[in-house]
């Protein structure tokens, strides 16, 4: 390997952890009340469903596709989750049933994408309108709440002091990175989104993976939605505006290429860090919510740039 490409790799695989670190030192100088560890953790524990979101959208810009209804899909799942709460089901047995819903919503997408050949763009668009009005229908726009302990201890619990989102967001993208470099799924992921014709010629069942990859995506959100309902104590329909740019800018940032076949779950959960380490550093300096909006606008268009100029040109 010359000396040029070594670097070019290292400097995509390393580049975001490091302006992480830089981040974190910056805003370490800039406030003292940044480095410290009840705020490490609530950096954590705010970002866990913005990164929890994020690994889904990692599968499926890997494969090619995007997904703008995971923002409905958080507040879709979360009222179906409290209406089973409110009529007195068992939490575990509410919470697998909202993770029923999102999967399936996810497999909706995904068929919308592969059987109706519907680019993902457009599909996802629709499914994010249709989610949308659906929570809003189920309802009839009005938020639910009042939960039992036991549930909201997903939220509020801790585990040997760590924030329990924390703990599931760890946990989650342990699974996840082992999905994707260590099973026939995230092979299939990989070359899906690298060559899909190849992949077809290949002998994939690259419709059934692609199904699969948004269902996976919507059971993401869903689990998003179940931390966020019990967090807040509350099921909002209008909840998870935005979420779903949110997700595409975390997994960007964390070096997935949009067009496809190029990714890491390191990569992404870094990039969630990003947003959050950046999201809590900018309130603590007391920065209008206004200047957020376009500092986290410009770190996505640099990050996109950075992806352009470190990506291999094609011979």
């Amino acid at each position: 390997m010359t000396l040029k490409p070594f670097l070019i790799r290292y400097a995509r695989q390393f580049g975001t952890l490091f302006g992480l670190v830089l981040l974190c030192i910056a805003l370490w100088i800039a406030t003292p009340y940044f480095l410290t560890s009840s705020n490490l953790l609530n950096i954590m524990e705010q970002s866990a469903i913005n990164a929890l979101i994020a690994v889904g959208m990692t599968f499926i810009i890997i494969s090619g596709g995007i997904d703008l209804s995971v923002g409905s899909l958080v507040a879709f799942t979360g009222v179906v989750l409290a209406g089973f709460l409110h009529d007195g089901w068992p939490w575990p047995l509410a919470v697998a049933c909202g993770l029923v819903a999102g999967l399936g919503c996810g497999i909706v997408n995904g068929l919308l994408v592969t059987l109706g050949r519907l680019p993902p763009f457009i599909a996802t668009l629709g499914t994010m309108s249709v989610a949308r009005g659906a929570a809003l229908l189920y309802t009839d726009g009005r938020p639910s709440s009042g939960f039992d302990s036991g549930f909201r201890s997903l939220a509020t619990g801790q585990v040997l002091h760590i924030p329990a989102p924390a703990v599931i967001m760890l946990v989650v993208y342990v699974l996840g990175h082992f999905v994707l470099t260590r099973t026939k799924f995230g092979r299939y992921t990989y070359a899906i989104g690298g060559n899909e014709e190849a992949a077809l010629l290949s002998g994939v069942r690259v419709r059934l993976y692609k199904t699969l990859i948004y269902g996976a995506g919507g059971l993401l959100s869903a689990l998003a939605a179940v931390l966020l309902t019990a967090r807040l104590n509350s099921a909002q329909p209008i909840a998870g505006i935005n979420y779903e740019l949110d997700a595409i800018a975390a997994t960007v940032i964390g070096g997935t290429s949009l067009l496809g076949g190029q990714g890491t779950m390191g990569g992404t959960l870094v990039g969630a860090l990003i947003m959050g380490v950046l999201r809590n550093g900018l309130n603590l300096l007391g920065v209008s919510s206004f200047v957020q909006q376009v500092v986290i606008g410009a770190v996505i268009i640099l990050a996109v740039l950075v992806d352009v100029l470190f990506k291999p040109k094609k011979k």
